[in-house]
């Protein structure tokens, strides 16, 4: 019966040392709830700033379009018949959404090899990486939420060659998460989690 017991420790105590919670917080609206439940994503958040200059509510919208924090997010499959699984849409997977050739393109250049897309402080710092290539390729500034996301989306050529403009529920996406990033700046002001 000891051995049971003591075996039963040691798994409950094995699980705890998981990933982490990966899974979404409750009240995506509220950034303040959001930091308040996860202060590790502030502080991945606040680091990525520091070091990429890309401010905290514009890196917390664009991951609520992207994975709505959902560090185990992945694109659907697509299916042929309705009933055959084909695959996923892409490779797209974790907090931010990153494609396996730009995620590897992030670790070759930074030196980050040992870098995974569910850890958020992995996914922002990425995010930080690309979004100030984009600035520099493309003279979006990083405070721009908008801009900034139809280039994440569409990459660096694809709004270069201004896909997006075809893709008008794009445009309202990307409308969408500029707005939110405006309400989570508001919101982590007013709770003081940032100045």
């Amino acid at each position: 019966m000891t051995r049971l017991i003591c075996a039963l420790c040691i798994l409950v105590a094995l699980a705890g040392c998981g990933g982490g919670n990966k899974r979404s917080p409750n009240n995506l609206d509220n950034a303040c709830s959001i930091v308040s439940q996860r202060p590790n994503y502030l502080r991945a958040m606040k680091s990525a700033e520091r070091n990429w200059g890309v401010p905290v509510p514009v890196q917390m919208a664009i991951i609520h379009q992207e994975s709505k924090f959902d560090g185990d997010a992945r694109t659907p499959y697509q299916w042929s018949l309705g009933v055959i699984p084909m695959g996923r849409q892409s490779s797209a997977f974790g907090y931010s959404q990153a494609l396996d050739g730009t995620w590897d393109e992030y670790r070759e250049k930074t030196g980050n090899r040992s870098a995974k897309r569910d850890k958020i402080r992995d996914a922002t710092d990425f995010m930080g990486w690309y979004m100030n290539q984009t600035r520099d390729k493309l003279g979006i500034p990083l405070s721009d939420a908008r801009r900034q996301y139809l280039a994440y989306h569409d990459g660096w050529t694809g709004y270069k060659r201004g896909t997006y403009k075809s893709k008008g529920w794009l445009v309202n996406v990307a409308a969408k998460v500029g707005d939110r990033a405006t309400m989570y700046d508001r919101q982590l002001r007013s709770c003081g989690k940032i100045r």
